[in-house]
């Protein structure tokens, strides 16, 4: 059961980095179009500095998924630390209220990761 919950919280984890909310995983282009739906105002400038950082974060993501081999516990707790560190460049790029904004994203999400740890 355990592993079940590690499982889907991996599969959040992945949601939550890309906004895929209830999708498979998006391109870094999806990504950052997802999150101009959600927050509005972000510039075309702002838009190419959050793809950058979304493209990073794929290589980064998928690095890890190679270097686990199949050790999805070792995985997920990698990706959970590298969670914060996007959140963090993410946060850089945008204006005071559109941190805000997001911040209300990572905390919903963050929220849902919770839930499901506690199999609700």
């Amino acid at each position: 059961m355990k592993k079940l919950v590690l499982v889907f919280a991996f599969i959040i984890g992945v949601s939550a980095v890309s906004f895929a909310q209830g999708g498979g995983r998006r391109t870094p282009k999806e990504q950052t179009d997802r999150l101009k739906e959600q927050i509005a105002g972000i510039t075309d400038d702002q838009a190419t500095k959050i793809t950058t950082v979304y493209t990073e974060a794929g290589k980064k993501r998928d690095s890890l998924m190679k270097a686990s081999n199949g050790d999805r516990q070792a995985m997920m707790g990698a990706y959970m630390k590298m969670m914060p560190a996007t959140d963090a460049k993410i946060k850089a790029i945008l204006t005071a209220d559109q941190a805000k904004e997001y911040q209300k994203i990572v905390d919903a999400r963050a929220e849902r990761m919770k839930q499901m740890q506690n199999g609700n």
